[in-house]
């Protein structure tokens, strides 16, 4: 069948599967992967209507985490029947393989941030901590990206963190210094507040590692008819401190206070049950680890709010200022872990956020109010 005019090498990939342009849906929302949605044939599902969902990688894409497997698929693989809440994954036909779409929504359109979420989810959500928590990197026989050698050794959260760090330092902070010169300095932020940051959260006690999903937020869950709770997105997963996966999760869900409290009790009994020690230390390190999430956001959000405009150039001032109060917000929240001497402005973030789009002096005389 003859590719769309204009389409993209997913989309042609995804009509030649289907059969039919008219049954493909997408791109969905992603950063990731451009993802679209197609039946699958029932000789490979059976006579209940199933979609799958065909993604594929970006091109050029900035990564803001640390990948730690080769393949998400041969991750996703190993853990069918492990992991309960990830969607299948369905042979098509040769050497094609889709992940089952799941129809539902996702946590985030039914409990927006900073709502709390109902309880039979948030016991869902526990569940799935508890079995992550019992897949060790020895039971896990997926490659990886790193060699042996350059990982953290078993149980050096230390380390772990500290690999971390160095990604946001060289791949996401050191690149895109030479891509923007002067952006991050004239946002209060230097080269030096790397060091800053590692003396911050120095000092992490020791806990067994598991597999850590890296990216559960509202919008990597799915709650379909059912009220079953599924995880999709697993290309940050990584082997590590399993405290991270809490934290990255804290950070990322944004529950009330009460709430957030309350699943940090919760995931440390669950874990203990799972992982002995996977919760040691815990009422030290969790802050340090959140506010590590806090600063690595400075860095990502950044970048991200030059991207976001720049991909929209009929965008008017509005959209650069909400943009500007974006990065003002990430910067007051990580001025402590970064000990940043002093913050900009909102109208300081603004004005070097328009530097980048030539709207310097179109941002001046349109700014809108509040």
């Amino acid at each position: 069948m003859p590719a769309e005019r204009g389409s993209s090498p997913a989309r042609e990939r995804a009509v030649e599967i289907s059969g039919d342009p008219g049954v493909v849906e997408g791109p969905l929302e992603g950063y990731h992967h451009e993802t679209y949605v197609i039946p699958l044939p029932a000789e490979a599902v059976g006579p209940l209507p199933i979609r799958g969902k065909l993604r594929e990688p970006r091109n050029n894409l900035l990564w803001f985490d640390r990948r730690s497997f080769v393949s998400e698929v041969r991750l996703l693989r190993a853990l069918q029947g492990r992991v309960a809440a990830i969607p299948e994954l369905i042979d098509v036909v040769e050497g094609v393989c889709l992940q089952r779409f799941i129809e539902g929504r996702t946590l985030g359109s039914l409990h927006a941030s900073g709502e709390e979420v109902p309880e039979d989810i948030a016991v869902q959500v526990l569940h799935l901590f508890r079995q992550l928590a019992r897949v060790s990197q020895w039971s896990l026989d997926v490659e990886r990206v790193c060699d042996p050698d350059g990982r953290p050794d078993e149980g050096d959260s230390a380390g772990f963190l500290d690999h971390l760090i160095r990604f946001a330092e060289e791949r996401v902070y050191r690149e895109n210094a030479v891509r923007f010169p002067g952006l991050f300095a004239c946002l209060g932020v230097d080269a030096g507040c790397f060091s800053r940051l590692r003396r911050h959260v120095a000092g992490l006690h020791e806990r067994p590692f598991c597999l850590l999903h890296g990216d559960l937020h509202r919008e990597n869950f799915i709650v379909d008819g059912h009220r079953r709770l599924w995880t999709i997105d697993w290309e940050l997963a990584m082997v590590g401190d399993p405290l991270y996966d809490l934290a990255t999760h804290l950070h990322l869900m944004r529950y009330p206070k009460a709430q957030q409290d309350l699943m940090a009790k919760r995931w440390c009994e669950a874990m203990e049950e799972e992982l002995p020690g996977s919760s040691g230390g815990w009422e030290e390190d969790l802050p340090r680890l959140l506010d590590f999430k806090r600063a690595q956001s400075v860095f990502t959000d950044i970048v991200r709010a030059i991207e976001f405009v720049a991909s929209r150039p009929g965008a008017g001032p509005s959209v650069l200022r909400q943009q500007a109060v974006k990065v003002r917000q990430v910067l007051a929240s990580a001025a402590r872990p970064l000990a940043l001497e002093s913050l900009p402005s909102l109208d300081e973030v603004e004005g070097e956020l328009a530097r980048w789009y030539g709207w310097r002096d179109r941002s001046r005389r349109a700014r809108p109010s509040g």
